[in-house]
């Protein structure tokens, strides 16, 4: 009866503060009270109680009023952080506080009128009430971020005391070291406390609130001006802040330590709640949300963790001023390394897990977020990268981000999903590790639905693309320079091509060489020449293991032919182009063979609730995402000055992608050279001009191959009549035992395109972050027209 009462006491002073015309004065406490005071509302009662219209209603007819409840509730915020919440009655009004103003800040923030108001200092907001105390108000954000900062680390609310107290000998919030009651053991803290409940529940109303002040940035029109940072996140993340490295790193080993299998009990999930689990997903929101830092245009770290500068230089702390980002950017313990790594492996397979019993375990909803912390972990810590790709734990990150792109690949809702897995594979795919990494078998089966198929991580990952490639949808064409790219950058170390894998691979070239894709885009031929490559690093560099990869070459030699005989004249042109009419799709599906698929597997799956549907700012074309490196023969790599590279016989333009809704038309080719090398008709329309076709097809990288046909073919033909064979295993046993030694040109340096950090990702990854988040519901935002 007292909670039904509470709630309607509640919705009283909801519909008293929005018929109220004349301004309710700040000192009318027993008005305001009504509140929070006597209520013991939950989060979902706020939301249905206060409805989205009263509080638009509330803004523009009463502003001050609406004013005041802001104020109001921070100082109830601020007074429980002060005293410590020892009672009941403290910790239930700084919870109803906390709940009002998650419901509130996103109609603040979306009137641009409105904007400022935290940011701006309450009139008579000093305790006194008198001048001198404004001087040095603090903006009512500010105030609002170090009361939260302060509730996160509260003894017997969010923490277990450590002492055995009454509410007289209770610990000052003062005095204490917060760094004592780190939220759980992990990354420079070996103590685990005992799980409470209660605590987890208020934590996690805590973080949403802080989540919901981060939010603003959702509202502004995106801006690759890094200068924009979120105010929020730069005071929450600053020295102003003292509770900054207790709070990330129970963030972090909250997320890292989760085990949703909890103890390996089937079905436990269905017997049990977890607490726990909104915690995590809360947790991993805010940590990616504070470390949204463009280091493209910072003194970035270092391997090891420290900047350019030296240490007499005046300058800024090393690091960022972002202390999350700084604290990430310098671990370097190896069991802290591999206790992160451990724990977003766990969590990125644990999707994978439930296809062996079906919802046995909790199937958790945040790997995107988890994709995007790992990116962060990557980018800002090189040591960890390199600390990643010692081992083969490496593939326990690989096989998921597989797995997730194959599964979201004819989901339109999900492209954001398949751009994040597609950079992360990106950025490792630039480490030579990463490439000897993918020799490992892969023995492990997750059931997807990709043709069955004997052989390496590297098989897996070809294929997997070979499936974007051919049964994705349209707006992933943009994306096929980035998979083409990895492949490439990982092409010189893999030892041994699986049949199906090869076969894969010179399906993509024949159906990327056909003349009517050649000549429908101005970038079409870029993926000829990555795939080119490709071959050409496998025979120069790893032709002994690669019988199946030479045998497929072998089989389909007229594609490399075709490519060489290229028609260029006019007619030629348009006649390619007629067939494309015919053939709308960029690659014939029903011509890829796949054949049987694995156990278990199981098509593309629609989007999941929650998953992205917003639209997302441009990426930047593969030449502003990569840098090229050559590979010394010492391993070690050496930068290419753009510059250098005009020479090089690789035929490899800027990359243009024509996909306006994911790619910035930036990254074209100069205009100057497309004007020159092909010609616009009446309709706007670009269309290709023998020069611009003689331009690229002079510089198709075909020399290796066609040595290796010239070589090998009589000598298979020879094989076939002298023996009769028809058998492909006798066959490849002859081109195993095979040699090209001194028959094949000059092997060419390899070049690594790595990634390189730039504003433009830096934006992109901030708004699919939101995205991801908003759509996710864990805001409740208000509906607004603008795309997240």
């Amino acid at each position: 009866m007292g909670s039904a009462d509470s709630k309607l006491n509640f919705r009283k002073a909801v519909i008293q503060l929005t018929t109220k015309t004349q301004p309710v004065e700040a000192t009318d406490d027993a008005f305001w009270d009504q509140f929070w005071a006597d209520t013991a509302t939950s989060v979902q009662d706020v939301f249905a109680l206060v409805p989205a219209a009263e509080i638009r209603a509330v803004r523009e007819e009463s502003p001050s009023n609406l004013a005041t409840l802001c104020y109001k509730a921070v100082e109830k915020l601020v007074q429980g952080a002060e005293s410590g919440c020892h009672t009941e009655k403290e910790r239930q009004i700084v919870l109803n506080c906390c709940r009002l103003l998650t419901r509130i800040l996103p109609y603040i923030f979306e009137d641009p009128d409105w904007r400022g108001f935290f940011w701006s200092t309450v009139p008579g907001a000093g305790r006194g009430g008198g001048d001198e105390d404004d001087e040095n108000a603090r903006p009512l954000a500010e105030s609002l971020l170090l009361a939260v900062a302060d509730l996160l680390f509260c003894p017997d609310f969010t923490v277990q005391s450590h002492r055995k107290s009454t509410v007289d000998t209770a610990e000052d919030i003062h005095s204490i070291d917060s760094c004592e009651y780190i939220w759980e053991a992990g990354v420079g803290f070996a103590h685990s406390p005992q799980p409470n409940y209660i605590h987890d529940l208020n934590r996690t109303e805590l973080l949403k609130l802080l989540l919901t002040c981060f939010s603003e940035a959702m509202y502004l029109p995106p801006s690759s001006d890094s200068s924009n940072a979120n105010p929020w996140v730069q005071f929450f993340c600053s020295t102003e802040n003292r509770h900054a490295l207790p709070l990330f790193t129970s963030l972090l080993n909250i997320v890292c330590a989760y085990d949703p299998v909890g103890y390996g009990i089937p079905y436990n999930h269905l017997l049990f709640s977890d607490y726990r689990e909104p915690l995590v997903e809360e947790a991993a929101q805010v940590l990616i949300v504070t470390l949204d830092y463009d280091s493209s245009t910072s003194s970035s770290p270092t391997v090891d963790g420290t900047t350019t500068g030296t240490a007499m230089d005046d300058v800024d702390p090393p690091g960022p001023d972002n202390l999350f980002v700084n604290y990430l950017s310098r671990i370097h313990r190896e069991e802290d390394f591999q206790f992160i790594l451990k724990g977003v492996a766990r969590l990125l397979s644990n999707p994978l897990v439930q296809t062996y019993l079906p919802n046995s375990a909790k199937k958790i909803q945040f790997h995107q977020e988890l994709l995007v912390l790992f990116w962060k972990l990557c980018d800002f810590n090189k040591k960890f990268l390199f600390f990643v790709l010692k081992s083969s734990d490496v593939l326990d990150i690989l096989v998921p981000i597989l797995y997730f792109l194959n599964d979201a690949r004819a989901d339109q809702s999900r492209v954001g999903l398949m751009h994040i897995g597609v950079f992360i594979l990106l950025l490792l795919s630039g480490e030579r590790n990463f490439g000897v990494r993918l020799n490992k078998p892969y023995s492990v089966r997750v059931p997807m639905d990709i043709p069955v198929f004997t052989g390496t991580h590297a098989d897996l990952l070809i294929i997997v693309f070979h499936k974007i490639i051919t049964s994705g949808h349209q707006r992933l064409q943009p994306l096929f320079d980035c998979l083409l790219t990895i492949v490439v950058n990982v092409s010189p170390y893999l030892k041994s091509l699986s049949m199906v894998a090869a076969n894969k691979l010179l399906h993509l070239l024949e159906a990327f060489s056909t003349t009517w894709f050649l000549f429908s885009a101005v970038q079409n031929h870029h993926l000829v020449f990555f795939l080119l490559e490709v071959f050409n690093n496998i025979i120069q560099y790893q032709f002994d293991g690669n019988s199946n990869l030479v045998y497929a070459v072998i089989r389909k030699r007229n594609v490399f032919h075709q490519l060489a005989n290229l028609p260029t004249d006019s007619q030629s042109i348009q006649k390619g182009l007629q067939r494309k009419k015919k053939t709308p799709e960029p690659i014939s599906r029903t011509n890829s063979q796949d054949g049987v698929s694995m156990e278990g597997s199981r098509p593309a799956a629609p989007a999941e609730p929650g998953t992205l549907k917003t639209s997302l700012v441009a990426t930047p074309g593969i030449d502003k995402l990569t840098e090229k490196s050559q590979v010394s023969e010492d391993g070690t790599m050496r930068s290419l000055e753009p510059e250098s590279l005009q020479p090089l016989p690789e035929g490899n333009p800027p990359s243009a992608v024509n996909d306006g809704e994911t790619w910035s038309g930036e990254a074209s080719q100069p205009r100057r050279d497309r004007r020159r090398l092909s010609s616009a008709s009446s309709s706007g329309q670009w269309t290709p001009t023998p020069d611009w076709v003689m331009s690229w097809k002079s510089k198709l990288p075909l020399q290796t191959i066609m040595r290796l046909l010239q070589v090998l073919v009589p000598q298979v033909e020879k094989i076939c009549i002298d023996k009769g064979l028809t058998d492909e295993s006798e066959i490849l046993k002859f081109l195993q035992h095979g040699t090209l030694v001194g028959l094949l040109p000059v092997p060419h340096p390899i070049l690594i395109r790595k990634y390189q950090a730039n504003s433009g990702t830096a934006m992109w990854f901030r708004t699919y972050m939101w995205g991801v988040i908003y759509l996710r519901g864990q805001l409740c935002q208000p509906s607004t027209n603008r795309d997240a």
